[in-house]
């Protein structure tokens, strides 16, 4: 996402002791001795009022860059990260982050290799977007450190910038934004709530006037934010040149944003995230085709998307049924939740590990080689979060707890599992039902059938990273067989991974033209295709 920044100052850091007031987070150290630690203290004149926020301090191992770009990052050799909580936070205080602190992918920071570093602090204090980046949070200069925790030291880092306040990029003759006030989630979260989202004209918008437009939504992988369009555009994207043929089907794409207050949305109505779909549905979708000369009728609407997109196009197939004309999904997240990821929420105990004790794995490459665990990347979710709980990361195990998890009475989303032990909560179980997409579908089945007859396509790796062909091959078994049939297809990719797609953006583009011209046939509109008119 394109930022303005608000530089106050530049800070050196040098080791010193305490000179000032302190505020210790919880779970920090008041012992300094010779531990080592670091002092985050923010600049004068770039608070006006005291703020809470979750402090994230990161131990960048590499020569250049900003190390707070690689937060959430769980691959080999990522920069070690610690977190805690932040409270009151004036330009009076300082808050201490050392050895107690909740550090990935370290088991402890007295495990930190003695060298040089770049270290960067991060105040994310934005509730709206879940992202360390986000408008309005505040960060310190990388600065160059020699570190040893046997020698240990007291180090000091200053917030001296944030992040400007979210403004819309500049538009282009082809790329245009959005951002609407939310009636519907203002009014469940009791302040004021935006949709954001990217729209991509049709090569002929400007000069063919008359003209009205079918609608792709498309729905990108996790976090991805709605200013994507801008780079789907770039003068040298490969995407652009196909968009712009002279042969490509006319369509208005919008792009959703995939960042929200746990995470990525999902932009499907939650307990915790709000009423989202019906907030896609209702008031985005609708000003978008009116504002850009949509067709505004259902046989001109497809939804597609990959991952997260994935999963959320079914959804909003499956829940939308009406309001869509056609989902083109693929590599979907869990879409059958007794194979959430390796996980079967009904009958496992534990997320961490399988019944015979073993760590359960939740990313592989493509020999099967077991890269991540559960039990890690719940580390990492645990040190973003506030109060070290993984459930307010906003990274994907976050994401999923809250999209299809109950809300708690503290008002947060209830964990499927113990972050410590990763012992299941089975009582929250009846309501993650809602969202297990075959499930819904088979229990729905005489309803939806004739409602979603030809419009389901999947498409999946058998070897995806993250074990989701498992939880399609499910849903596979039972569209199968379902009766009257489903009419979709499932495709399946030998020995491929996460990233494939099974065909490309020119097929997916002519698929979904003549699945809009056979809905338009069947609406019996009176001009062919993509020639509707006022």
């Amino acid at each position: 996402m394109a930022q303005r920044i608000f530089t106050l100052a530049v800070l050196l850091t040098v080791p010193l002791g305490l000179s000032a007031p302190v505020a210790y987070a919880p779970g920090s150290s008041q012992d300094g001795g010779t531990k080592l630690r670091f002092e985050v203290s923010v600049a004068s004149g770039l608070l006006e009022q005291p703020r809470d926020g979750r402090l994230l301090l990161v131990i960048g191992n590499r020569a250049t860059g900003e190390p707070r770009f690689g937060m959430g990052r769980v691959d080999k050799g990522t920069s070690p990260l610690l977190g805690v909580d932040a409270h009151a936070i004036t330009s009076d205080s300082k808050v201490i982050v050392d050895e107690k602190a909740a550090i990935f992918p370290l088991a402890h920071l007295s495990q930190l290799k003695p060298g040089k570093y770049r270290v960067q602090a991060v105040l994310h204090t934005n509730r709206d977007l879940n992202i360390p980046n986000a408008p309005g949070n505040l960060y310190s200069d990388p600065v160059a450190m020699e570190l040893d925790p046997a020698r240990g030291g007291s180090y000091s880092l200053t917030l001296s910038h944030q992040i400007f306040n979210d403004e819309l990029p500049a538009e282009t003759q082809y790329v245009k934004y959005v951002k609407i006030k939310s009636d519907l989630l203002s009014k469940f979260h009791g302040r004021p709530m935006y949709l954001r989202a990217g729209v991509i004209l049709p090569k002929d918008f400007a000069t063919d006037t008359e003209r009205r437009y079918p609608l792709w939504l498309r729905i990108g992988g996790y976090g991805t934010r709605f200013t994507g369009v801008g780079r789907m555009m770039a003068d040298d994207a490969r995407f652009r040149k196909l968009w712009l043929d002279n042969r490509a089907p006319q369509m208005i794409l919008l792009f959703t944003d995939g960042a929200g207050p746990y995470g990525d949305p999902y932009q499907v109505n939650s307990a915790n995230v709000g009423p989202l779909g019906d907030a896609i549905t209702k008031e985005l979708i609708p000003l978008v085709e009116k504002r850009f000369r949509g067709i505004g009728q259902p046989y001109a609407r497809v939804v597609e998307g990959h991952s997260t997109g994935g999963w959320v196009s079914l959804a909003l197939q499956v829940f939308y049924p009406d309001f869509f004309n056609g989902c083109w999904s693929h590599a979907p997240d869990p879409v059958d939740f007794r194979a959430y990821e390796l996980i079967d929420i009904y009958k496992d105990d534990n997320a961490y590990a399988d019944s015979n004790g073993r760590e359960r794995a939740a990313m592989r490459n493509l020999a099967g080689n077991t890269l991540t665990t559960v039990r890690h990347e719940t580390q990492l979710e645990k040190v973003l979060g506030r109060g070290n709980r993984w459930e307010l990361s906003g990274k994907d195990w976050c994401a999923w707890n809250a999209v299809f998890g109950p809300r708690g009475e503290d008002g947060l989303p209830r964990p499927l599992w113990d972050g410590q032990t990763g012992k299941i909560d089975k009582s929250v179980i009846e309501h993650w039902k809602k969202y297990d997409l075959r499930r819904v579908l088979q229990g729905n089945w005489p309803a939806l059938a004739p409602k979603l007859k030809g419009k389901i396509r999947i498409w999946v790796g058998e070897m995806d990273d993250y074990f989701l062909n498992n939880a399609v091959h499910l849903l596979d078994d039972f569209l199968s067989k379902a009766d009257p049939p489903y009419e979709g297809k499932i495709t399946y990719g030998p020995r491929q991974g996460h990233g494939w797609r099974g065909l490309s953006d020119k097929q997916m583009m002519e698929d979904m033209a003549r699945t809009i011209e056979k809905g338009r046939s069947a609406a019996q509109s009176s001009t062919g295709a993509f020639q509707n008119r006022k």
